[in-house]
């Protein structure tokens, strides 16, 4: 569908409506000079005519981008009793063929035609030229006015469009920067979560184990702290690494550490019970690399699983199943009991499970989590090929 002519016509300034005015006064002085001598000379009424008839044209011009057809027909009209109307009417053909609309063209051409003919055999001269010479000059010259006006509109369309296209390329291209900045920072900030919301937990828990505890000896004093250490700085080294991913790599000279995998999710139950939790682990899943994707997949929810028994529910135990082959895709289940206090000094901002629930859905599969009884169940589905 061609776009309205009204969106592609470019403003009137003053430069612009100044070589118009000066290219219609030459066409007016073009269309009056063979016969304003005889005219002042011999039916000096007819030169009135003739002169206030095309400044009433002149006039109208500025009303022809608000009403292009009728101005045009009324110029072409009045140019019919006056040579001075026939650049007013000359504009204001062009300025309607712009539209390049049949329904408009038709008419204007041939009241257009009409009125030249009859100027040009009506108006007495010294000049006699046959009747056909001017029916054919007058018929070149509305043909070429309405071609004129054509190849304009077709111009500012095709520039129109492309200024279109081009300004709607930059927006979708300022959306899809925006969109995947807002995807990365999501990404970034999960990632983030999962790195260390299980880390700070270990260290709020091992902390506050010496805060209220008062009948620890000094060695276990000492154990419990070189513990906090140990987590606190295990927390740096995965922040350094999560971080490492904003920098340039041509520049920066912080690496990724690797991600974790299923062959990892062993070492987290073992990390955690170290810590001081209380795990029942079963893994069955068949023999076989578990793919990297659905590895990590699975060891972040494991983690995040493990992290919220211990701000929820310390002191519980949590069990942690998993099973699955290449056809069905791996279960995991997490399971603690519900009930027995929070750790307040290990805030959440209820946003782990949120994320995790983005990861398996990006992964192909599907979590949940609910309390079932007196039990809060963290499952989760991951495929194969996650």
């Amino acid at each position: 569908m061609p776009a309205s002519p009204d969106l592609y016509q470019p403003p009137l300034t003053k430069w612009s409506s100044f070589w118009r005015y000066v290219g219609v006064l030459a066409i007016s002085a073009l269309a009056w000079s063979p016969y304003l001598a005889f005219q002042w000379r011999e039916q000096r009424i007819l030169f009135w005519v003739d002169l206030v008839v095309g400044l009433v044209s002149y006039l109208l011009l500025h009303l022809r981008r608000r009403y292009p057809l009728a101005i045009a027909l009324i110029t072409n009209a009045l140019a019919s009793v006056s040579g001075v109307a026939g650049g007013p009417a000359t504009l204001a053909t062009v300025s309607m063929a712009t539209r390049r609309r049949l329904r408009e063209l038709v008419p204007v051409g041939v009241v257009g035609l009409a009125a030249a003919q009859f100027y040009s055999v009506s108006q007495p001269s010294y000049d006699d030229d046959p009747y056909w010479l001017n029916l054919t000059v007058n018929t070149v010259f509305v043909a070429a006015t309405l071609a004129w006006g054509m190849f304009i509109g077709s111009r500012r369309e095709l520039l129109w469009t492309l200024r279109d296209r081009a300004e709607r390329a930059e927006d979708e291209r300022d959306l899809r920067v925006g969109k995947a900045r807002g995807d990365e920072r999501a990404r970034i900030a999960r990632e983030m979560h999962d790195v260390l919301a299980h880390r700070i937990s270990q260290v709020s828990m091992q902390s506050g184990a010496l805060a209220f505890r008062t009948d620890l000896t000094a060695d276990e004093m000492r154990a419990t702290a070189s513990v906090v250490q140990e987590q606190a700085n295990q927390a740096l080294i995965d922040l350094r690494a999560v971080l490492g991913v904003l920098r340039d790599p041509g520049t920066g000279d912080l690496l990724d550490r690797p991600q974790p995998t299923y062959d990892d999710v062993a070492e987290l139950i073992e990390d955690a019970r170290e810590s001081g939790m209380h795990i029942e682990y079963a893994a069955h899943v068949d023999d076989g690399d578990v793919p990297t994707a659905a590895g990590r997949t699975i060891y972040r929810i494991v983690q995040e699983g493990l992290t919220n028994a211990r701000k929820h529910a310390p002191g519980t135990t949590v069990f942690v199943d998993l099973a699955g082959t290449p056809d069905e895709g791996i279960d995991v289940r997490i399971r603690n009991p519900i009930g027995f206090g929070t750790n307040a000094s290990a805030p959440g901002a209820g946003l782990g499970l949120v994320g995790l629930t983005e990861r398996a859905e990006l992964g192909g599969g599907r979590l949940t989590f609910r309390k079932d009884g007196s039990m809060f169940l963290l499952q989760a589905w991951i495929p194969w090929s996650a």
